[in-house]
């Protein structure tokens, strides 16, 4: 596989997983000060399968079932993987940008009864900080322009369509549990996101 733009890269190094061998780049954050990471996948010419994945540590390292981050982000991989090619864009943006320790605090405030974006906006914050001008940064530098975007999140279509980029969204959804339907219920509710 090439290397698309790995000069512009903070450090690139080969990534065995167990969907496939992939190649990672750590790229500095404009909007934040922490490092975001492409997962790349074979070629990049032609459309793009991409998955703009906000960090979780909860889900997506612990497993929680408070949310489907970390099964989100397997499925991407597995999707990408089957493909043959593609690209994850990991943004360090924890908690819907409110960071780690934030969301832990939030995490009780659900537990006594508000939903997750109440419990940002009882925290000071609003219900959803997540920005993605650093995503559309790396996916031009890696000379993506057409995508299909795994998401349903209304709000990464926008993000790279009025950067330019051609966006066809494919629906990325996992089973709801017990512990997170509540949550599901909420991003689509307040969120607007693509849920059935």
């Amino acid at each position: 596989m090439a290397k698309p733009c790995e000069d512009d890269a903070l450090a690139a190094a080969r990534l065995p997983t167990r969907f496939g061998e992939f190649r990672i780049l750590a790229f500095p954050g404009e909007t934040t000060n922490r490092e975001h990471i492409a997962l790349a996948l074979g070629d990049m010419a032609g459309e793009v399968v991409v998955r703009i994945h906000s960090e979780c540590l909860t889900g997506d390292v612990f497993h929680s079932d408070r949310c489907d981050c970390g099964e989100q982000l397997d499925l991407a991989m597995e999707r990408i993987a089957e493909a043959g090619s593609g690209i994850i864009i990991y943004l360090r943006q924890e908690g819907r940008g409110i960071g780690l320790v934030n969301k832990l605090r939030a995490y009780n405030l659900q537990d006594e009864g508000l939903d997750t974006v109440e419990a940002n906006e009882e925290l000071g914050f609003s219900g959803e900080m997540r920005q993605y001008g650093d995503g559309v940064a790396i996916l031009k530098c890696l000379g993506v322009s057409r995508v299909t975007l795994l998401t349903n999140n209304p709000a990464k279509v926008t993000a790279l369509r009025e950067a330019g980029l051609t966006v066809r969204r494919e629906p990325h959804t996992v089973a709801p549990k017990a512990e997170n339907r509540d949550y599901l219920r909420t991003k689509a509710g307040k969120m607007g996101h693509l849920l059935d």
